[in-house]
């Protein structure tokens, strides 16, 4: 079986665990990724942060986007044009997303455009990872074009029961070097940050 076979059969797997998972513990772990990535260095250093907006079977980051909004910081969210390509959009308030073509909340087309070199920190979804950061996306490569030449800090969030020891990896599949779960932060797949994250509310 190539690379590509085993990342769809993985796809559907954690997929499939996804759905089983129950409302009260995404939402618990959710909560805690949210307070996780606040407490970051990379988050409080950082003037400009691009990150997803998270519905359905990805991390609900809207808490996380109005805490953003809240401290002051510049903040844009993707705005998928094309076949694994999006724009930087920015925001200032959720109230201007809308549904897109799949559902997902979408900024305007006119909103404001964001180079990735003004990017600080992005945060970065996936449907599984590992704890080193070796990613696996939706299947689309929007996030890989991006990380391909984004220079800034990057932080991969996910669930932990949808994490896996090794992730089918090709050459063109970036590794992201922070990795946040509910139950810590882990750098260069080491806990740097484990335990109950401090309750910051907005």
């Amino acid at each position: 079986m190539d690379i590509s076979s085993e990342k769809k059969l993985l796809r559907k797997e954690v997929r499939a665990m996804e759905r089983s998972l129950s409302p009260d513990h995404k939402l618990s772990a959710d909560r805690a990724i949210a307070r996780f990535l606040y407490e970051l260095p990379e988050y409080r250093r950082a003037q400009t942060v691009f990150a997803f907006v998270g519905m359905k079977r990805e991390i609900d980051t809207r808490p996380f986007l109005m805490r953003v909004l809240w401290d002051g910081k510049t903040l844009c969210v993707p705005l998928c044009t094309g076949d694994g390509i999006m724009e930087l959009k920015l925001i200032r308030s959720l109230d201007e997303l809308r549904p897109g073509a799949y559902g997902i909340l979408e900024p305007a087309v006119d909103a404001p455009a964001v180079d990735p070199s003004e990017v600080d920190l992005a945060v970065i979804p996936c449907v599984s990872c590992s704890l080193r950061g070796e990613r696996l996306g939706q299947g689309g490569g929007f996030y890989d074009r991006f990380l391909q030449s984004f220079k800034g800090s990057s932080v991969l969030v996910c669930r932990e029961v949808l994490m896996r020891e090794d992730i089918p990896m090709e050459p063109h599949d970036a590794v992201i070097p922070i990795v946040i779960n509910e139950k810590g932060v882990f750098r260069g797949g080491r806990a740097a940050r484990c335990g109950a994250p401090e309750s910051i509310e907005i």
